[in-house]
């Protein structure tokens, strides 16, 4: 039941729901650090493959829940980066104390997500989600993929993006 095309084919994701409100700060110029404050978060998601025996290169219904459920898990909280070298983020029972030089934060541990990142760029932020989503989505779909891209708008028109090879993440 072959249609004659061979080509590759993209999908792209953007829904309202794919939206999450969260506060962070990123570091800048080697040594200056911005202060608290937060954004509310738009996502896109693209991928390119050839179609399957549906004739679709992902099942629009699964990239979108999938996104949805990583979204939720970032939506109200406090992003912190635990690979940053001058950012000393510690877990202290029901606490995370935060340092950078004389600053220093204390936020409730439930508030907070602890990405395995350097900065908690819009561009870092896309590269973590899109590892997430190969995390949950690869067994599912398998390796006719060619690539998945991530795009994180910080603020209304600044995006930052990722481009990841489609591939089983380690």
């Amino acid at each position: 039941m072959s249609s004659g095309h061979s080509g590759t084919f993209r999908v792209l994701l953007q829904k309202e729901q794919l939206v999450f409100s969260s506060a962070h700060f990123i570091t800048f110029a080697g040594d200056i650090c911005e202060c608290l404050h937060g954004h509310n978060y738009g996502l896109r998601g693209e991928v390119q493959g050839k179609l399957d025996e549906n004739r679709y290169v992902i099942d629009f219904i699964a990239f979108r829940d999938t996104l949805a459920k990583i979204v939720k898990r970032l939506d109200h909280h406090m992003l912190l980066p635990t690979r940053h070298s001058m950012i000393s983020v510690q877990e202290d029972g029901d606490e995370v104390v935060v340092r950078f030089r004389a600053k220093r934060w204390v936020f409730p541990a439930e508030d907070c997500i602890l990405l395995p990142i350097v900065n908690t760029t819009a561009e870092e932020i896309a590269e973590w989600i899109g590892r997430e989503l190969l995390s949950e989505l690869y067994s599912k779909i398998g390796d006719r993929l060619d690539w998945l891209e991530i795009g994180v708008d910080e603020n209304n028109g600044q995006w930052g993006y990722c481009r990841l090879p489609w591939s089983r993440v380690s």
